[in-house]
């Protein structure tokens, strides 16, 4: 039996993995292939038998899954955002769930028949947008403007509404009676909205008074840490039933909005337990699911989800941004946004089985019409939201520009040769007459610390990748795993080190164009003369006469596909082979060219 448990639990991990890496692999949002994989490895072939497995553990290990993702997502809200979205976040999780609750569930009881009861239950459990699911579509899409953070606070404020809600009507079902269950469903939402928040507060305080006192050593706190979430999650739930969630959200808000203590070794911890928890639950929720019970549905779900997209949603997002700010545009998307969750399905799963448990009539649908709901939002959504953003002009049609760490000089004149090149730069430095003369020479550029903690009027729409170019080679480590966060290790650069056996793999970014290109050399050049010039390739001047010609007078810098505009940069883990058709942005020294004749020639392709 050991042996069985193991076979399983190894193979939930690496379906779910697996389905994120494919789905990283061939740009497609990852839920689909959980879905499926999920759906293959239980109804289907019958590998992975959840329930048999886990038994009673299986509804615990959701929850306290579900409480962990909620404080994952909430580390990433800011107070700061609120300023200019706040009045429609507040009316999206207050008038805006209200609106989806009763218009759904109306939508049940009329499209699919469900008794008025499980129609409202229903409906609350569809309040939901969901954090898994928001998160990774906007790190895919990446909207520009409010858009990304109003979803992003709806998809996690939205989840201990709808769950708590669903609560409120499970236990009013229960009672049985609407006049003797109204009394005790107030008490009940409001002893949940206080226990949840008082708990999360006083935990996400607990743990800032640890570190702000030294009294947790680094390599404890991530444990430490993920040890208070789960208590906080737990004593709240055993205070007040259905209250964990919205503590652990709370306690996620808490310490991302507090300034006393860097939670940056936290946030990437969790982002890492996130990514394998939504994995993982998605495979085995999704292979929970029956044959059968699926079998039993018919046309009228199509005309069920059709009402929820093109109707509920709509409606929702028109009363909850009436007078706001927001353009046309940002309000189509944000009401083309709403697929549902693993906290709808987990959800979903807990009451079904207890309303099934008191004998209530046509309680084994929720399981079956929730997860239709989920796979066909998630499709949809998930297959329509980029090209939508093209479409409305809210994403960046090349997320493929390039911030560089440093306005010196020749960090300049690299911008200029990208810029000409119609590529997209960023310049940042400390030093203003830096900043002004990059402004000057019409390159963007912006006067602040690239390795602050908070800088609020950077804007990187458009930007996928970082050069940090500073003369100071720790800064430039700094800089690259700072913006790693953001743009994945792949794409944060720095200049070489000069001894490279002194600075951490782990600790800093690619070494750019070769080992020998470092500040100092770069500078002694350009102080020399040296010049930046783009030389096409063609088959009659092929990459190996380039080098021939130039030889060691030249430094590739960068290389640019004519054809797609791509732009490619000279790496010392990754060499590059141009081609014909592509263009070569080198630094040519002509001060060390092996001859006139060469000189000559420079001149000419330049």
């Amino acid at each position: 039996m050991s042996e069985h448990l193991l076979e399983q639990l190894a193979l939930v991990i690496v379906l779910g993995i697996t389905a994120q890496w494919l789905a990283w692999r061939i740009r497609l949002p990852s839920i689909l292939l959980l879905l499926t994989f999920g759906f293959i490895a239980g109804p289907i072939t019958g590998i992975l038998q959840v329930d048999t497995v886990l038994g009673d553990l299986l509804f615990p290990l959701v929850s306290v899954s579900v409480g962990i993702i909620l404080f994952e997502g909430g580390l990433a809200l800011k107070f700061r955002d609120l300023r200019e979205t706040g009045r429609v976040i507040r009316n999206l999780i207050s008038i805006g769930a209200l609106v989806t609750w009763g218009l759904t569930s109306l939508g049940a009881y009329l499209l699919l028949g469900l008794n008025p009861a499980l129609a409202v239950q229903l409906g609350a459990v569809l309040v939901v947008t969901g954090p898994t699911v928001i998160g990774p579509l906007l790190r895919f899409v990446r909207p520009v403007g409010n858009v990304a953070s109003i979803l992003r606070w709806e998809g996690i404020l939205i989840d201990p509404v709808g769950a708590t809600l669903a609560v409120l009507v499970f236990n009013a079902i229960l009672i049985g009676d609407l006049e003797n269950a109204l009394t005790p469903t107030i008490v009940t939402l409001v002893l949940t909205i206080i226990v949840g928040s008082l708990t999360g507060f006083l935990g996400a305080r607990l743990l800032v008074f640890l570190m702000r006192r030294h009294l947790i050593p680094d390599h404890l706190q991530n444990p430490l840490t993920f040890m208070l979430v789960i208590g906080v999650f737990a004593a709240s739930e055993v205070i007040q039933h259905e209250s964990g969630l919205l503590a652990t959200t709370v306690m996620g808000i808490a310490l991302a909005n507090q300034r006393h203590v860097t939670i940056r070794r936290i946030v990437e911890f969790k982002e890492n337990i996130g990514v394998l928890l939504i994995s993982s639950l998605f495979i085995i929720l999704s292979a929970r699911l029956n044959t059968a019970t699926l079998a039993a549905l018919d046309w009228r779900i199509v005309l069920f989800i059709a009402f929820m997209i093109l109707i509920v949603r709509p409606l929702s997002v028109v009363v909850s941004s009436y007078r706001s700010r927001l353009s046309w545009k940002e309000r189509a998307f944000i009401a083309w946004m709403a697929p549902r969750g693993i906290v709808a399905a987990s959800v979903t799963s807990i009451f079904s089985l207890r309303l099934a448990e008191v004998g209530h009539p046509q309680a084994d649908l929720l399981v079956p019409i929730t997860f239709a709901v989920i796979v066909a939002t998630c499709a949809l959504y998930g297959l329509t939201a980029l090209p939508l953003a093209r479409w409305l002009g809210l994403t960046p049609t090349d997320v493929k520009g390039v911030l560089l760490i440093g306005a010196h000089s020749w960090a300049r004149e690299l911008a200029a040769a990208l810029d000409k090149a119609n590529q997209k730069v960023l310049l940042i430095d400390t030093n203003f007459d830096n900043v002004q003369a990059a402004r000057l020479m019409h390159l963007n550029a912006h006067y602040g610390s690239a390795i602050s903690e908070v800088d609020e009027d950077l804007k990187l729409d458009g930007i996928g990748r970082v050069l940090a170019l500073t003369a100071n080679d720790e800064v430039n480590s700094l800089s690259a795993l700072h913006f790693s966060e953001t743009f994945g290790r792949a794409e944060t650069y720095q200049l070489p080190v000069k001894k490279e056996d002194h600075v951490s793999r782990e600790l800093r970014g690619r070494f750019l164009f070769n080992r020998d290109a470092t500040f100092a050399r770069l500078n002694d050049w350009f102080e020399q003369g040296a010049v930046i010039r783009a030389t096409p390739l063609t088959k009659t001047f092929t990459y190996q006469d380039y080098r021939t010609m130039y030889g060691d007078a030249a430094i590739p810098l960068f290389l640019i596909d004519t054809a797609t505009g791509r732009l490619l940069l000279f790496t010392v883990d990754a060499p590059l082979i141009p081609q014909p058709g592509h263009t070569v942005i080198a630094l040519v020294n002509l001060a060390e060219s092996p001859n006139e004749v060469v000189r000559q020639k420079a001149e000419v392709l330049g």
